[in-house]
């Protein structure tokens, strides 16, 4: 799968990128964050490589694909290309969320500290539960999910991110999709159906440790 990744303001990056470098840049984006931290100016595709389980081949490709950031046999200015990266991630921009469930999962969402820091937003919570709906979260009013396309269409979402039981999921995306939300993080234990000009990321955490049982099954 790929992805079309664009700067912001007039700058735009117009060519497909893979989801593979996508979670790269990532990676490369939080570990120039401990540089800076660190008050490193300069690094290597090397080191980048070494502390991001890559190769500098693979690093300078990376990078390649958006422009040139470091110079040959000096490497690259540590705040410059966290800067870049944080551009191309779209991390200079604010970013509102809409969450349809605040369950356990919704609630340690909301109260996930990086979301914040990352520029984005809770700006509305739905859920169906009655005694939830007209409660405060963090300062938001959780609407009734009854009028989640109304609730959408009222505010400006960018992300909807979905916590909600399996067997609603895939109706609460349709709804989601039909009020023209094209980004959808799910952490519902199922993998959304939507269109293709619909970007969505499945987290299930039950198919990661069951990764990890594998992993210690065959050692």
């Amino acid at each position: 799968m790929s992805t079309p990744i664009s700067g912001s303001g007039a700058e735009r990056f117009n060519q497909k990128i893979s989801d593979a470098t996508v979670g790269r840049l990532s990676r490369y984006y939080r570990t120039l964050k401990h540089l800076e931290a660190d008050n490193v100016q300069t690094v290597s595709s090397d080191e980048l490589a070494k502390r991001n389980n890559s190769t500098p081949a693979q690093v300078r490709k990376d990078f390649s694909f958006f422009g040139a950031f470091g110079r040959r046999g000096l490497g690259y200015n540590v705040l410059n290309l966290k800067d870049n990266i944080m551009r191309i991630l779209g991390l200079d921009q604010e970013w509102h969320l809409a969450l349809v469930g605040v369950g356990n999962i919704g609630r340690a969402l909301i109260h996930f500290k990086q979301f914040e820091e990352q520029n984005f937003h809770f700006t509305l919570l739905l859920d169906s539960d009655p005694k939830l709906i007209g409660t405060k979260i963090s300062g938001l009013e959780v609407k009734n999910l009854d009028n989640l396309s109304e609730e959408i269409r009222k505010g400006h979402v960018d992300i909807a991110v979905i916590a909600v039981p399996v067997d609603a999921a895939q109706k609460v995306a349709n709804a989601l999709v039909e009020t023209g939300v094209k980004a959808i993080l799910n952490f519902a234990p199922i993998t959304l159906m939507v269109s293709e000009d619909v970007s969505v990321r499945n987290e299930n955490m039950v198919i990661e440790i069951e990764r990890l049982s594998f992993a210690l099954a065959n050692v």
